[in-house]
């Protein structure tokens, strides 16, 4: 990411509307979605497909495949299957053994 934005990815884009305001969701071919997952995510380490995260904002589970991509402001946003309802952006999602785990003994 440089200060002009990310460079677009190679994929066509279809119109999402987030809360009034359009913005572009891009339209990745199943078999692409772990180069992009490598590409964007930003933690490490990189999950399978496979794995099953919880959407904290959403309250929704999803398996990591279902993740979409937008583009918004300049910026290429790894976002969940629930984005458009309240869900969250990559930072959101946590292992589901870690939802609700605030470090106290429930003893």
């Amino acid at each position: 990411m440089n200060s002009r934005g990310d460079s677009r990815l190679p994929f066509p884009t279809k119109p999402l509307v987030i809360n009034g305001i359009e913005v572009e969701e891009y339209i990745i071919p199943e078999e692409k979605k772990g180069m992009v997952l490598k590409a964007l995510y930003p933690f490490i380490p990189l999950p399978s497909l496979d794995e099953v995260r919880l959407d904290i904002h959403s309250g929704k589970l999803f398996k990591i495949r279902e993740f979409r991509v937008t583009r918004e402001l300049h910026h290429n946003w790894l976002v969940s299957p629930y984005y458009e309802e309240g869900g969250g952006t990559v930072i959101d999602w946590v292992p589901p053994d870690d939802a609700g785990d605030d470090g106290e003994d429930d003893e």
